[in-house]
């Protein structure tokens, strides 16, 4: 089962689940996008499930019978979203993820549910000090500054102590900055001012695509530029999240899902900018006023992945953005983003 399965990464989690022939149980309110069509609705594999994961009733039945639970629903955004519902991020997760695990530690005293497997996030080494971040740091690091990273870490903290308690067995696993397509406007977003384009909340990639798209010219970065994130395929990051799904190596342990490759906002909006305006056309970046809570590094150390599972993230962040960037022109003719 996969909560949060009509979201963004949820979406290429249940994609790889069926590809390699598992039948899945989709959970989703449609809380964020509303209604949505995917590729796989009408897959005989794939049964979706359209409620409330807060509802415990609800999810303790549809957890006694399946395997594994992927527990991914999340309010989740970008930065600026981080601000704008800092309350509602903490509050409303919290809610979220007790009502799962309440559930999973029921349907597994029933015998056959294995094994949760939590969603946490690369925002948990927010306020690290140490760069590449490996597992384990995120508990002598001081704690997340945003509301958002502090709750990601109590997932965590949720992991262990129900293995602690109940001996619900789990693996977490930290994602890097997913890139790919499905994001759409949230019904929450509220539209911001960037230089003469206004944006709803989203992503920095398709932040910064859109604004190509839309023609805008000297090009608007948050800050100057010097943040460094590893943009990770969807495609990779759900290819890693399946492969720990019944690895023996993965019980009651975590890992850093994402790519070894690191890009600066400037490095990553000249790429965007050639990609769409060719060669020839000059960049010239402005800074606007960045957030405060925009980490300023974000590198993971994805060695214990490698080791322990054998996964790698291949995909190049150019090879990504051939598939981004058509989709976000589209959607943007749509006005779907």
């Amino acid at each position: 089962m996969v909560t949060g399965s009509s979201g963004f990464i949820g979406g290429y989690i249940v994609e790889e689940l069926l590809r390699q022939g598992h039948e899945v149980v989709g959970v989703d309110n449609y809380s964020k996008y509303g209604p949505v069509t995917k590729s796989y609705d009408d897959n005989p594999n794939y049964t979706l499930v359209v409620g409330d994961v807060q509802d415990t009733a609800l999810m303790t039945e549809l957890l006694s019978d399946v395997d594994h639970f992927i527990a991914g629903a999340a309010l989740i955004g970008g930065i600026s979203y981080f601000h704008t519902y800092a309350y509602d991020l903490l509050a409303q997760n919290e809610r979220i993820i007790a009502s799962s695990v309440d559930a999973a530690i029921e349907a597994h005293k029933k015998g056959r549910l294995k094994k949760v497997t939590y969603m946490s996030s690369s925002m948990v080494f927010e306020s690290t000090d140490r760069w590449p971040s490996r597992e384990g740091d995120e508990r002598e690091v001081a704690p997340p500054l945003s509301s958002y990273g502090f709750q990601k870490l109590a997932v965590e903290y949720f992991a262990r102590a129900a293995w602690d308690q109940y001996r619900l067995p789990y693996t977490i696993l930290r994602p890097f900055n997913c890139v790919g397509i499905g994001e759409s406007r949230a019904r929450g977003d509220v539209e911001i001012d960037s230089g003469n384009v206004k944006l709803a909340m989203s992503h920095v990639v398709p932040d910064l695509v859109q604004k190509v798209l839309k023609g805008q010219d000297p090009l608007h970065i948050l800050g100057e530029g010097n943040q460094v994130r590893h943009y990770t395929y969807g495609g990779d990051l759900a290819r890693g999240i399946v492969l720990s799904l019944d690895h023996p190596e993965a019980l009651n342990n975590d890992f850093n899902i994402s790519t070894a490759d690191g890009h600066t906002v400037v490095e990553l909006a000249e790429i965007i900018w050639r990609k769409i305006k060719g060669p020839d056309v000059p960049l010239r970046l402005v800074s606007d006023q960045g957030f405060e809570h925009d980490v300023q590094r974000r590198v993971p150390d994805v060695t214990k992945a490698k080791e322990v599972l054998g996964f790698e993230a291949t995909t190049k962040l150019e090879d990504m953005l051939d598939e981004v960037i058509p989709w976000i022109e589209n959607a943007v003719s749509e006005g779907t983003i």
